[in-house]
């Protein structure tokens, strides 16, 4: 019998897709529980920039979300990430 292994993501995509991807899954979570949000503006291989807002945009806590959440994040997934910068 083969075995057929099912994928729910794109295969080969470019590591700016799979950052755009990462990025959203991340803005899913913030919108839902906490009213911001965090887009995808331009990755170069070392730096992520974004745009924050909804909620994020006037809290004081949006330098230890974009830093320890975003970062540490996205870090787990892109270990050569150097920052995270919002451009918003």
């Amino acid at each position: 019998m083969e075995s057929t292994e099912l994928h729910n993501h794109q295969v080969g995509a470019t590591p700016e897709e799979r950052m755009q991807k990462l990025v959203a899954s991340i803005s899913a979570y913030i919108e839902q529980y906490h009213g911001g949000w965090v887009r995808y503006v331009d990755f170069d291989g070392k730096v992520l920039k974004v745009e924050m807002g909804g909620a994020c945009r006037s809290c004081s806590l949006s330098e230890t979300t974009l830093h320890g959440w975003v970062k540490g994040t996205v870090r787990q997934f892109f270990p050569e990430l150097i920052s995270v910068e919002n451009v918003g």
